[in-house]
């Protein structure tokens, strides 16, 4: 009698967990799953589908590793780019539970940066309390020099521009 109790709880709880998971997905996705009988093929299934198996994780992990430990502003590139870039690594790192201090992300950003924000990334480290810094906080002090960087550029093209018209008489 026991057994069958156990069993009857087993059943109930995989048909809930089933009925759940069923009400979660897009159409699409229950004509595929329907077939399944246990909660557990489901999820095997949704796991692999949608995570990968241990292989593709192991190497979506190192690619996401190399893509930190490379990571330097493009050419061109603004710091908002430059920025998001960066973000979409460090949370896909997240994602398979591999968590870098703020502190840490703090410095690899500023030493990404290219040699003409050698003056700006000297004044920050100088200056501010690295272990302390929030992303946010280093963004928008980037974001307040690169928009000050452009104004100067701006001008002594303006600048130029008039220093090279033609004077008319």
């Amino acid at each position: 009698m026991k057994m069958i109790d156990d069993d009857r709880r087993r059943m109930q709880v995989n048909e809930k967990a089933l009925h759940m998971l069923f009400c979660a997905f897009e159409p699409a996705i229950y004509s595929k799953m329907s077939s399944y009988k246990s909660a557990k093929e489901v999820w095997d299934t949704l796991e692999t589908t949608y995570e990968g198996t241990n292989d593709v994780k192991e190497t979506e992990i190192g690619l996401l590793n190399l893509s930190y430990k490379n990571f330097k502003m493009e050419p061109d590139e603004n710091v908002t780019k430059m920025f998001d870039r960066f973000l979409v690594i460090v949370n896909g790192l997240k994602v398979f539970g591999k968590i870098i201090p703020e502190d840490k992300l703090v410095r690899k950003l500023l030493y990404s940066l290219p040699e003409s924000w050698d003056s700006k990334r000297t004044a920050m480290i100088e200056d501010k309390d690295l272990k302390t810094l929030k992303l946010d906080a280093l963004m928008g002090s980037l974001l307040t020099h690169e928009i000050m960087k452009q104004g100067r550029e701006d001008e002594k093209k303006r600048v130029l521009e008039y220093a090279q018209r033609p004077i008319m008489r």
